[in-house]
């Protein structure tokens, strides 16, 4: 099936002007706008990922990622128009979606892009255990407007712990600033979430080693019973160095979400993209593995969330019916 696609797309799209050169043919491209979130983090290191291969894959599309400060700058971004793409994790598009603090969010997924299981790490020397030693320390929770403060938030709560009483909490402008803080000494913890996180990756690529630090069973159980839109997530052995054991945690999944009004045929192809690319993708980042077509429906809190193009196509492929 051929599409029309730089003729549809909305005004809302920013047209680009560049063009593409295959088999001597120059093909208009369509650029469409992705926000990410601050250097360092995780999520522009997937953006910057899934627009290469998705730019690789479709010579009629330019995905362009955008350095933002992350979800909770996203989504009112993408209500305004000025995304067309965003990274959301779990609990800020939970929190949108459900209206949770604000009018309910009128924004689709796109895809699910990876499960995000929250945990600390420490340094592998320092005396802290468990999530109980870290009480009354310096422990940085993420970068300011991202979504790993909310689910810090959500797994603390569960266990009847305030984030910015209990413990002296440190908000960062970089995601990227976090791991020099561990190994320093300016923070006893660093708070993360997924497989192949960057920050995780660096501190426990450092010299000092990492130790983590996840809820224990108990405490996942407690967790649950208070916010059952928490899912129980493992990191498997080998996600970091030295790190022999799987960790069992639990926490959510990240999305890419769209604007309201990205038209069906715009969502439709970028679905039939990226899914004929998941191969690809898996290679060319660790994290992307878990960016399938299953993955999107099984994580959607609810199949009505998911674009109408994007479903179309899951009905083609049989992923629902």
């Amino acid at each position: 099936m051929r599409f029309a696609f730089p003729i549809l797309v909305s005004a809302a799209l920013l047209l680009g002007s560049a063009a593409a050169q295959t088999g001597g043919k120059t093909i208009p491209t369509t650029t469409i706008s992705l926000g990410t979130a601050t250097p360092g983090g995780g999520f522009p290191l997937y953006g910057n990922a899934f627009a290469q291969v998705m730019n690789a894959a479709d010579p009629e599309i330019s995905i362009a990622p955008r350095n933002t400060k992350g979800s909770n700058e996203n989504i009112p971004l993408l209500e305004k128009g000025e995304l067309d793409l965003a990274l959301v994790a779990g609990e800020p598009a939970y929190e949108a979606f459900a209206g949770i603090g604000r009018a309910p969010a009128r924004l689709k997924i796109l895809t699910a892009i990876y499960s995000n299981p929250g945990m600390f790490v420490v340094r592998a020397d320092s005396p802290y255990r468990t999530i109980r030693d870290l009480v009354g320390q310096p422990v940085a929770f993420g970068a300011k407007g991202s979504g790993l403060p909310i689910l810090a938030r959500y797994v603390l709560d569960g266990l009847g712990l305030k984030q910015d009483e209990d413990f002296k909490a440190v908000y960062l402008d970089r995601a990227g600033d976090g791991p020099a803080m561990v190994e320093d000494g300016r923070v006893a913890a660093l708070w993360g979430a997924g497989i192949g996180w960057p920050g995780f990756a660096a501190v426990a690529s450092s010299t000092a080693g990492a130790r983590f630090i996840a809820p224990s069973a108990e405490e996942i159980a407690r967790i649950r019973a208070r916010h059952a839109f928490l899912k129980p997530l493992t990191v498997p052995a080998g996600s970091y160095p030295k790190q022999s054991e799987p960790i069992a945690s639990l926490g959510s999944w990240s999305f890419v979400l769209t604007r309201e009004d990205l038209p069906d045929d715009v969502a439709y192809r970028l679905a039939k993209t990226l899914h004929g690319v998941e191969a690809r993708f898996c290679k060319t980042l660790a994290q992307a593995c878990e960016t399938t077509a299953a993955n999107t429906v099984a994580a959607a809190p609810k199949v009505e969330l998911i674009h109408p193009g994007v479903m179309k196509y899951f009905r083609e492929i049989g992923v629902v019916k």
